[in-house]
């Protein structure tokens, strides 16, 4: 039993005619993104950083240097967040901002020698607690449930750009 079933008993005895199913299934992704965040904002917080941070560190150490607009695009941060967490990255000398040779009115972000070295020496870390955070599960079930996943994101919207 988790949190969830006692929520939809409380729901079928206060309205059976109600199926209460898909509160059930979107309570418990709910649920499950706030827990996961909480263990990786945990152990970003061991290296200093913000899940935020990492994000955007991440994106520039698989993706190479890139434009705001396509930073945006990339990583899982907001376009009206990016010019004030990119200030702060740059403030923290993990990522450099230069203005585009080829175009001068485009800016590109990359990664500093030092945000590299950050991303690096915990990128291994970040795996091993991801597993950790993810234990209970066998491999088999982690499979049907990335699918499964891809499946809703998909109906829900989310493609690639």
């Amino acid at each position: 039993m988790d949190q969830l079933d006692r929520v939809l008993a409380q729901w079928h005895a206060a309205r059976p005619d109600l199926d209460p199913a898909p509160m059930g299934i979107v309570g418990r992704i709910q649920r499950a993104s706030r827990l996961l965040e909480r263990g990786l904002s945990a152990y970003f917080a061991e290296y200093g950083l913000q899940l935020w941070e990492f994000d955007i560190l991440a994106t520039l150490r698989r993706a190479g240097r890139m434009t705001a607009g396509t930073l945006v695009e990339a990583s899982m941060v907001t376009s009206g967040a990016i010019t004030n967490r990119i200030d702060r990255l740059v403030a923290r000398e993990l990522v450099t901002r230069e203005v585009d040779p080829g175009s001068r009115r485009r800016v590109v972000i990359d990664l500093s020698v030092r945000g590299r070295e950050l991303v690096d020496d915990i990128l291994l870390g970040h795996v091993d607690n991801e597993n950790r955070l993810l234990a209970a599960l066998n491999p088999e079930e982690r499979e049907q449930l990335a699918r499964l996943l891809r499946t809703l994101l998909i109906g829900l919207g989310d493609e690639p750009e």
